[in-house]
């Protein structure tokens, strides 16, 4: 979105503005009481909450699971990724379903689908069936994600926006925070043995309420008609992102991660051919010419190199933590904690000024987080090695990260609300859910591109210095010219718009 006193270029053709949404009838419920707009936004929170809990808490399961059903290391990896996958691949083709047909009904559909998901993962017999009801559960969050993204769009006039995605953020944030608590609570209580059970079972009540909020409270369909979605469309896409999640296993030999990157790569590419033909005489599965909007295009490059150096930066530290300095979970997850806070924070805080402040506050906020991870190396340099007795390291550990770390949330937080605002905020309310589910794409694909990246790197760094405080700075240096790519974009962009607002003044 552009500041308000910046002129703002028309969208390309077959684009209608996203403002004039704001003169449309209001949309009601099922009942006929208009849609009230922050009920949807508490309800969009415990959707992205149970999202990201079922992500942390897990992985705190994982160990306790492959005792129960002896996992390989590619089952362990289905169980934590497969998640990732299906819910990367339902967001566009759902997004998109729910801008033609409605809303409501598929995100009842996809609360249900958890439900039921999550008892399957809970009572489940065998790793197999817990791995099938994970992929489901991932399926599941997909599907309802784009509708509560559409819906902010719809509910929420384009300068207001970002409050209610910084809080949804947060929620994000928050679930990363608490969730490694909540599963070593369950597991504490209800014993090693059935105790991860309870991870996935306590999804149940949540699930069922947020099924249930979601029936009285979101709009009925406006669209009478039903029109033809594009289902060849939505196979090169699935075909692409899978091919290219591939590429993330671990031993696979190089001609076979080439093969399939080329695989993927071209399935996508078909997707974009067949999108620009489909879309001469039908509704395609994604408006192409949403590209040519800048705000659109510039937020989706940020998102991806942000997200590429936020989730590695996670992978990077849990690891160097554990593997490297010899701290158990528990410190681990101690010492990540200002990072998920301060994400907290800053969403919020940063949500309810994006459109005031616009495109500034997501440099700063990039600006911000580039030097709290620089601030990383510094304590990496005078940490004790792994050797040294916990008393030396801990407070140092703690100290040190705690501000590097508190910087780079607060920074990050000041990143994910704003440019989520600014990259939707000329998108029209036809295609609102499936350029959500893009955005969300794209931060997905960041996100396990990043995590590769930055793992192949600490694998190569470890084995050739043989020293865990040598080998994590390579790593960290990848993350830093991630989150410098964005910053650079966003960058360039202020500057442009301000050589526009002069010219046209």
């Amino acid at each position: 979105m552009l500041l308000a006193s910046q002129p703002r270029p028309r969208p390309p053709s077959g684009l209608m503005d996203a403002e004039h949404t704001s003169r449309e009838q209001p949309l009601r419920t099922a009942g006929g009481r208009p849609v009230r707009r922050w009920p949807v936004v508490v309800v969009s929170v415990f959707v992205a909450f149970l999202a990201g809990l079922n992500i942390s808490a897990v992985i705190i399961a994982v160990p306790l699971i492959d005792e129960v059903f002896a996992l390989t290391d590619g089952d362990q990896q289905w169980l934590v990724s497969g998640y990732f996958l299906t819910f990367g691949l339902a967001l566009v083709p759902a997004g998109r379903y729910g801008d033609v047909r409605g809303r409501r009904n598929i995100f009842v559909a996809g609360a249900s689908l958890f439900v039921v998901s999550s008892v399957v993962a809970g009572l489940a017999p065998t790793g197999a069936v817990l791995i099938i009801a994970r992929l489901f559960q991932g399926l599941a969050v997909g599907l309802a994600t784009p509708q509560v993204f559409g819906l902010i769009q719809r509910l929420f006039a384009p300068a207001d926006r970002g409050l209610p995605f910084g809080v949804v953020a947060a929620g994000v944030s928050l679930a990363r925070l608490v969730g490694p608590v909540f599963g070593g609570v369950l597991i504490t209580v209800s014993g090693a043995e059935h105790g991860w059970r309870w991870v996935f079972l306590l999804n149940v009540p949540i699930g069922l309420g947020i099924a249930v909020a979601g029936w009285w409270l979101f709009p009925v369909a406006e669209h009478r008609q039903r029109p033809k979605l594009d289902y060849v469309a939505m196979l090169l896409l699935v075909a692409g992102l899978t091919l290219l999640w591939l590429i993330q296993g671990e031993g696979m030999p190089l001609p076979v991660r080439m093969l399939l990157l080329l695989a993927g790569l071209a399935a996508l590419a078909g997707f974009a051919v067949w999108e620009r033909r489909y879309a001469r005489r039908g509704e395609p599965l994604f408006n192409l010419n949403l590209f040519g909007v800048r705000s659109f295009a510039l937020g989706l490059f940020v998102a991806v190199f942000y997200f590429a150096g936020y989730d590695a930066l996670y992978y990077l530290l849990s690891e160097y933590l554990q593997d490297g300095l010899g701290h158990d979970e528990l410190v681990a997850g101690i010492a990540l904690t200002p990072l998920a806070l301060g994400t907290v924070v800053g969403s919020v805080a940063a949500g309810a000024k994006a459109g005031r402040i616009g495109r500034p506050l997501v440099a700063a906020g990039l600006l911000l987080a580039t030097v709290g991870i620089a601030a990383l190396a510094v304590v990496d340099v005078f940490l004790p090695g792994p050797d040294s007795p916990h008393a030396a390291t801990l407070p140092l550990l703690l100290a040190g990260l705690g501000g590097g770390l508190a910087a780079a949330g607060v920074g990050g937080g000041m990143v994910i609300a704003p440019n989520q605002t600014l990259t939707l905020s000329e998108v029209p309310r036809a295609e609102a859910g499936s350029a959500g589910g893009m955005l969300q794409t794209g931060q997905r694909f960041g996100g396990g591109f990043g995590v590769a990246v930055v793992g192949a790197a600490l694998l190569e760094s470890v084995q050739g210095t043989g020293n865990w405080t040598l080998a994590f700075r390579l790593p960290l240096l990848i993350i830093i010219s991630f989150l410098f790519i964005g910053l650079v974009a966003m960058v360039i962009e202020i500057r442009h718009l301000r050589r526009h607002r002069s010219s046209a003044s």
